[in-house]
């Protein structure tokens, strides 16, 4: 007999022009507002315009703005301590995922003692359960690729030992989301692909992972559905507000996935890659390892993966196979097919080394996959896409 527990408690607001109205559901006095090194957020006007919106209700603010596109735990313990420093109760992520990801693990660090790696499961992490409740979390997502506006999920790297990890509970969910495509208008047209694919790819591990329940499965064929509709418009002409909006919808619905399933070893794999090539962007890396990943699930002869083909556009699929041409024939219409390992640098002699660190680190989303990945067919799996 089918059994699940749903718990989603962020409150969501969704649509254009939606950022005006976070002010009204502040879950605090002071706040710290985590976003990125980069210039984007200043440069469109983002950071202002949550500026203002603060300033306007007289809640005092400071800004961390160091968070690097795969946050590190130094950034951590350093957004922390400025937040205890100035007295912050609650914490604003504003940009991609990386941003509130760091929000999160800020928010846990803010009102917790130690090391944020004292908290973290897998690797060298200590696994020691959270004694205090974290600082509330507003995520003002600017991306539409990780989901992490409607799930409790964070990923930092261990810098010094290049360990990728994900970490998340109850407290970790956001109290508070934001997601207005108008914040999402600026973002260039490879981003614009490699998020959507992290996007789909939230959706369609969720989909056959072996502990999907009919709540996910809702939600990952609908955000597989809109990403395959809607991602190549938004890629290939960033100013259609209608394809900004549906690829929105499309990340919000993989995040509720992830709330209700799970990742599976794909993640897991990836974050090896990225952990030890920083530079590479985690949904490129996805997208590298994502044909001959999900052509091993299909030749095990994983079914849903036909649905996942007929929610690409495939009415007529029958074989898991029409799922990997869907894919490829969706990565080619937003021109990302031809990705390659070796202009990130990866080491095509170090796959078995990527693979242990896949399970050193992140090992048990292997225990989700829907067929047994030994370590020689991760290595494998690394090294076919390799180019």
């Amino acid at each position: 007999m089918t059994q699940f527990n749903y718990y989603m408690p962020s409150r969501i607001l969704f649509g254009k022009g939606k950022l005006n109205e976070f002010i009204n559901y502040l879950p605090g006095k002071k706040a710290l507002i985590v976003t990125s090194a980069g210039p984007s957020m200043r440069k469109y006007g983002y950071l202002g315009r949550v500026e203002e919106l603060l300033t306007k209700a007289n809640v005092p603010y400071v800004i961390f703005d160091k968070i690097l596109p795969n946050p590190i735990k130094v950034h951590i313990m350093e957004g922390a301590a400025l937040a205890k420093k100035n007295n912050c109760d609650f914490v604003i992520g504003l940009g991609g995922g990386s941003s509130i990801d760091a929000s999160k693990s800020i928010a846990v660090m803010t009102t917790n003692p130690g090391d944020y790696w004292d908290y973290i499961s897998g690797g060298s992490g200590k696994g020691l359960p959270v004694p205090h409740a974290p600082l509330p979390i507003v995520a003002i997502t600017t991306t539409a690729g990780t989901g992490t506006e409607a799930d409790p999920w964070t990923v930092v790297t261990k810098e010094e030992t290049n360990e990728k990890i994900g970490f998340g509970y109850a407290g970790t969910f956001p109290t508070l989301s934001v997601v207005d495509p108008d914040l999402m208008m600026s973002v260039p047209s490879h981003l614009t692909a490699y998020q959507g694919f992290d996007a789909l790819f939230h959706a369609t591990e969720g989909y056959i992972a072996n502990i999907a329940t009919p709540v996910s499965d809702m939600y990952a064929l609908k955000s597989i559905e809109l990403i395959g509709k809607y991602l190549a418009t938004a890629v290939n002409d960033g100013s259609n507000e209608e394809a900004r909006a549906m690829v929105a919808l499309a990340n919000t619905l993989s995040g509720f996935v992830e709330s209700t399933s799970s990742c599976i070893s794909e993640h897991s794999l990836e974050h090896a890659l990225s952990a030890h090539h920083p530079e590479l962007a985690h949904g490129a890396g996805l997208i590298m390892i994502s044909k001959e990943y999900y052509t091993f699930f299909a030749e095990k002869g994983t079914e849903k993966m036909v649905d996942m083909a007929k929610a690409l556009g495939v009415k007529e699929a029958k074989e898991p196979m029409d799922f990997v041409r869907a894919l490829v024939d969706l990565q080619k219409s937003c021109h990302v097919a031809d990705l390659k390992m070796s202009d990130y640098n990866v080491d095509k002699d170090n796959f078995e080394k990527y693979a242990e660190n896949a399970r050193h680190t992140m090992g048990g989303l292997f225990n989700f996959d829907p067929s047994p990945i030994s370590p020689e067919d991760a290595a494998g799996i690394l090294a076919r896409s390799y180019n």
